[in-house]
């Protein structure tokens, strides 16, 4: 490949058009990514574009849009960007910003209830009340905020509640289904000990060991954002956009809002209590607060595996007595069986010392007996 040297831009350019020609086609052909794209008022659109049309879009690195790729295994992550929100947790890859919410592969099964969730959750209140007036039905639960409210959490919070909360369901339900199929197993076991049991068993340990890997890795970012004041305050997108604080004279209560799930753990009163203080730039209460009750959800779900884990070793420990008893009842048979061959070898050795050709003086006027005793 021929070289020219651009000595004023300081740079190394390639003379042949044809190699520029090919790179920009190998640009082009980049493979485009398929994203879900839900706003604000919970329209969703389809899109496939690139990485580098999905960066300049929501103004992130490449190695943060990496840690989304299917790909690839990264462990769960919750990152704060300038203007966006990275979210990684298990089958959830999303970009949130203050405006919309960008997630990966929406035709994916455990991701389509994800969307419907947001769509149905994102739009603000005076959406929904309006939706009322005009007679649109709505799933019970959602009209949970009163007429005439009109203040609400930021639009990354709603999205990174409905994010939290379909991981955390999602987690609790494997959990669930696993207990369902452990307990009757290993109560089977203790019963009847068989390869067929042991080796159901082996598997349903290793599910175990495996989802209990991915619940601790959701807890662990929750808790390492939980201890960190810094990283929550770089997830209020909408704060760092104003360039104001969450709630000042004008603004009112603009932050809080009383949240339609049950994720959020707060009445409507201590909101209102809490809206009526005014907070520094550095304030992070309202996200700590949603934050604590999705990790108090994960770390019940952790807590219900340590006790799976603990009757799987429990009942691995009583199977182990019975085998040890087992073998000490092998163990007595043996040394009974010992005995008696120890017992019979001591009339075989007598045997042995009559049937030898042995001259005894004891024998010499009863020959006769002797002969008659061999010979028959």
């Amino acid at each position: 490949m021929v070289f020219r040297d651009m000595a004023r831009d300081g740079c190394v350019v390639p003379a042949d058009p044809q190699v520029a020609a090919a790179a920009a086609v190998k640009k082009k052909t980049q493979p485009a990514r398929s994203w879900i794209l839900v706003d604000a008022s919970g329209q969703g659109t389809i899109l496939d574009a690139d990485k580098q049309a999905i960066m300049h879009r929501v103004q992130i690195h490449a190695r943060d849009l990496r840690i989304l790729d299917p790909l690839l295994s990264y462990p769960s992550t919750i990152l704060g960007r300038e203007r966006a929100i990275v979210l990684n947790l298990e089958h959830i890859k999303a970009i949130i910003t203050s405006e919309e919410v960008l997630l990966r592969d929406p035709l994916d099964e455990n991701v389509i209830p994800v969307v419907e969730e947001l769509q149905r959750r994102l739009p603000p209140a005076n959406h929904i009340v309006q939706g009322q007036r005009d007679g649109k039905g709505y799933p019970s639960g959602q009209n949970d905020v009163e007429a005439g409210e009109e203040d609400e959490s930021p639009f990354e919070f709603r999205a990174l509640e409905v994010a939290l909360e379909a991981i955390c369901s999602f987690l609790a339900a494997r959990t669930t289904e696993l207990e369902t199929a452990a307990y009757p197993a290993l109560d089977e076991l203790t019963s009847k000990i068989s390869s067929r049991n042991l080796d159901r068993v082996r598997k349903l340990k290793s599910a175990m060991t495996r989802l209990t890997a991915r619940v601790q890795k959701v807890r662990d970012e929750l808790e390492q954002l939980l201890d960190d004041d810094d990283d929550m305050a770089d997830l209020y997108l909408s704060r760092k956009l104003a360039g104001v604080s969450p709630v000042s004279g004008s603004g009112g209560a603009y932050w809080f809002k009383a949240s339609p799930t049950i994720g959020s753990k707060i009445s409507r009163a201590s909101r209102a209590s809490m809206a009526t203080v005014h907070l520094d730039e550095n304030d992070v209460e309202e996200l700590e607060m949603l934050l604590e009750a999705y990790f108090m959800q994960i770390d019940s779900t952790l807590n219900k595996l340590n006790t799976l884990r603990e009757y799987i070793d429990d009942t691995e420990d009583y199977i182990n007595i019975q085998l040890d008893n087992h073998r000490n009842q092998l163990i007595q048979l043996e040394l009974f069986l010992s005995s008696g061959t120890v017992c019979l070898s001591f009339y075989s050795l007598v045997a042995g010392i009559f049937g030898m050709n042995i001259p005894y003086t004891w024998n010499e006027h009863h020959g006769y007996m002797f002969k008659w005793l061999f010979s028959s």
